[in-house]
């Protein structure tokens, strides 16, 4: 079957593609910019005699959907924009979906499948705007096209990388004593990653889904507290709870964002969906789709046991709309050279290059920032007090980097391993716009040959907004000093032997 798959960049659709070549099917991916889709990762699946193609179109540009195919069987919509930070998101949504149904009323597609959300107050007009926006989406999907819609509504999705599953990570790992507001007394169903990808490959081409929606939850019905208290269990780790009458939704939100890896919109439309119960009463898909449904504790180690094995395909954190870049990000990678203050570092040396350019894919996440990283945890911390991302979002994986991955508060723009260029761009709170840069080049000034024939050129730079970036930028000068230049000469050196880490 030849299957369209936007939000092909996203969670779901990380998980879900793979799923689908190895059913056999031909799949579109429908990306706003292919340089963002990592299509090396699927090579050898498509070498096997997958099918794999790629369109460009933006669903909010409805003359770009003529890219799609004619000839497509069925489509997925796997598009949301709740993370985006911006108050008219549900309208964005609204728009997209309706580019969309007419867009494949176009075609040949004898269905569409859209993952909504659980909720069982969905009748009731005071939804919050994040369930009121998928609500709307799904009238929207039946109403402005002819194509039959499979619905497919879930609660919590469990998975290594997933929102939910982070967020309650932060909240146990962190803190041994936890507030417990009225919402965490709200009941859900969660569901395992594994088991949505099940639902959503069996209700491709399922005559007996056309036009029908269905929830889809695990075997259990808990309250929020329940899955904190068993994460905790599942980890090792006793948790207290320190029951509070009232806290409301929007200091729920600053306790989320302040304590997890979460923005501040995320986490404010996360508190207000969380007041609604959202546990499946509808149980049909189960006799359709008969699927091996994973507990809540099996779905955390499964998550876990992922992590362990650093096979963790995506990660919401990864989204451009956990951070402020704008979509287009990769149509103007170089950095400008006029109005800017630069602090460039050009440190030469002898060893492998490829053993530096390693260094340099590592950095971040758990191995830190090289030198001084208290001065970044403390940046961090600061970055977070304003509403910024913080150093919190960690890396997707320990040594893979592509462009448009979350780096701590950066984002990277350019990942070029033959090139051995890494670029970054600043996601912190600042007044201006900062981007840093390495790059493993020829030392064109080792022409006497001292036995240092590479360079390792260090650039951070900073195009400050008025008068109040540029006194910031000089009340950082004698920080930098210390942290740029310790940071270089730390790439250099740092050694990666027998699994040891440490400087020379």
């Amino acid at each position: 079957m030849k299957v369209l798959l936007t939000g092909a960049n996203g969670y779901i659709g990380l998980r879900l593609l793979p799923a689908l070549l190895e059913a056999g099917h031909e799949v579109v991916c429908l990306v706003r910019d292919r340089r963002r889709f990592p299509e090396s990762d699927f090579s050898e699946m498509a070498d096997e005699g997958a099918r794999l193609s790629i369109v460009e179109a933006d669903l909010l540009e409805a003359e770009t959907l003529t890219a799609i195919p004619d000839d497509i069987e069925a489509a997925y919509y796997l598009v949301h924009s709740m993370g985006s930070g911006r108050r008219d998101f549900s309208d964005l949504e609204s728009r997209a979906a309706r580019n969309f149904a007419e867009a494949v009323s176009r075609t040949r597609a004898r269905q569409v499948l859209y993952l909504s959300g659980i909720v069982n107050d969905w009748e009731k007009e005071e939804l919050s705007q994040h369930l009121g926006s998928r609500r709307n989406v799904e009238t929207i999907l039946r109403d402005h096209g002819s194509v039959p819609v499979t619905v497919l509504r879930a609660a919590i999705i469990v998975g290594s990388g997933s929102a939910s599953f982070e967020i309650i990570r932060d909240l146990v790992e962190k803190l041994p004593l936890m507030i417990a507001p009225r919402w965490l007394r709200t009941r859900c169903q969660p569901i395992a990653i594994r088991n949505v990808i099940g639902y959503l490959c069996g209700c491709l081409g399922n005559e007996r889904t056309f036009g029908e929606t269905f929830d889809i939850g695990g075997p259990e019905v808990l309250t929020y507290q329940d899955l904190l208290r068993q994460f905790a269990e599942t980890r090792g780790l006793v948790r207290r709870f320190i029951p509070v009458p009232l806290l409301s939704p929007k200091l729920s939100g600053y306790w989320l964002y302040f304590v997890t890896a979460t923005s501040y919109p995320l986490a404010r439309s996360l508190v207000d969906s969380l007041e609604h119960d959202m546990v499946a009463t509808d149980h049909r898909i189960r006799e359709i789709v008969p699927l091996d449904l994973l507990s809540y504790r099996e779905s955390v180690e499964k998550a876990f046991s992922r992590i362990a094995q650093n096979r963790v395909p995506s990660s919401w954190f990864d989204s451009l709309a956990s951070g402020r870049m704008d979509v287009r990000f990769l149509d103007n990678v170089q950095v400008p050279q006029h109005g800017v203050f630069r602090d460039e570092r050009r440190l030469p040396f002898s060893r492998d290059p490829e053993e530096v350019r390693e260094n340099i894919w590592r950095i971040g996440g758990e191995r830190g920032w090289y030198t001084m990283d208290w001065a970044w945890r403390l940046r961090g911390w600061m970055d977070r007090l304003v509403g910024g991302a913080g150093l919190r979002r960690g890396r997707r994986h320990p040594t893979e980097l592509r462009a448009g991955d979350a780096l701590d508060f950066w984002r990277v723009l350019l990942a070029d391993e033959k090139h051995r260029r890494l670029m970054l761009f600043a996601e912190m709170k600042l007044p201006g716009e900062a981007w840093l840069e390495f790059a493993v080049e020829r030392n064109e000034d080792d022409e006497a040959g001292n036995g240092e024939p590479w360079i390792l050129r260090q650039t951070a730079t900073f195009r400050p907004r008025g008068l109040l970036g540029r006194l910031y930028w000089l009340a950082v000068l004698p920080m930098h000093a210390l942290v740029f230049e310790g940071m270089a000469r730390s790439i250099v050196n740092w050694r990666n032997e027998d699994g040891a880490t440490g400087l020379d």
